[in-house]
């Protein structure tokens, strides 16, 4: 079982009841530990009775575990962090941590259900619910529009978010993870977005805005580019960085225009000083 986060569990079920046979417990999301930039990522591997004599021992601990030997592994993760995932559950209690499992729950599919009709909404249950996320359908809309979940994305800086996770676990679709921590406001606020963007790549089909120079292909929008004297775009620039009246009381300025997805990846360009200034 996959267990990078246990949003939708605690409190409510785990991953022993639902019948799982290994399971990694992430820290990060669920138990107040920050998950971007690499990490501090750390959590148990859990593991039921028939497969313990399969974990690894270490060598600088002994836990009285006969098994094979670590290839690469720390004892005790990160431990700094441990203090703050113990507060936070002390403080919430048991009580409050299933809450907050049933809150992050609502907030998705509060979320779910307004963007439906638009996006679709891939995996739901039997009665048309997720859990503590959802995958927002995108691939309807690149078929029609050109216009894909990377122009999404990036379009969303001008709306004054942070990409939700990007074509996974599904080619071509958001994955959104409100959690509980989220007001009604803030999920209002992003729905309207998400709305906003779903109209403009409709205006896109319809050939309203240009197939090539739209707000959506040119996103994000710096303040150097839409104060500059030049504008050769054929969408406004209110258009371009006040796609909403809210936006002029609150608007996040992304620091750096649009970059080629994949190109440094496969281009790498060193910087250091040529190998003979190492002699």
């Amino acid at each position: 079982m996959e267990g990078a986060n246990m949003n939708a569990q605690v409190g409510l079920t785990n991953p022993s009841r639902i019948g799982a046979d290994v399971c990694h417990l992430n820290l990060h999301k669920t138990f107040a530990i920050p998950h971007g930039g690499g990490g501090p990522g750390v959590g148990p591997i859990a593991v039921a009775p028939h497969l313990v004599e399969f974990l690894p021992s270490h060598p600088v601990m002994n836990n009285g575990h006969v098994g094979i030997t670590a290839v690469s592994a720390a004892p005790w993760g990160s431990a700094s962090v441990l203090p703050i995932t113990y507060g936070y559950i002390k403080m919430l209690g048991a009580d409050g941590l299933k809450r907050a499992s049933e809150i992050a729950i609502l907030n998705a599919n509060y979320i779910a259900n307004a963007l439906k009709d638009n996006y679709g909404i891939l995996y739901t249950g039997e009665y048309g619910r997720c859990a503590h996320e959802m995958i927002l359908e995108c691939r309807h809309l690149k078929a029609v529009s050109g216009i894909t979940e990377g122009d999404i994305a990036k379009r969303l800086m001008d709306y004054g978010f942070h990409a939700p996770t990007l074509s996974f676990p599904v080619h071509g679709t958001l994955m959104v993870e409100p959690t509980e921590s989220e007001s009604k406001q803030e999920l209002d606020r992003f729905i309207e977005a998400m709305t906003g963007i779903y109209n403009e790549i409709q205006a896109v089909a319809s050939g309203e805005l240009d197939k090539d120079d739209n707000p959506l292909k040119n996103a994000p929008h710096t303040s150097d580019v839409v104060t500059a004297d030049d504008w050769a775009h054929s969408y406004s620039r209110q258009t371009a960085v006040f796609p909403l009246a809210w936006l002029k009381e609150n608007k996040y300025w992304p620091p750096v225009g649009r970059v080629d997805d994949a190109f440094g990846d496969r281009n790498l360009v060193c910087i250091c000083e040529p190998i003979e200034s190492y002699k």
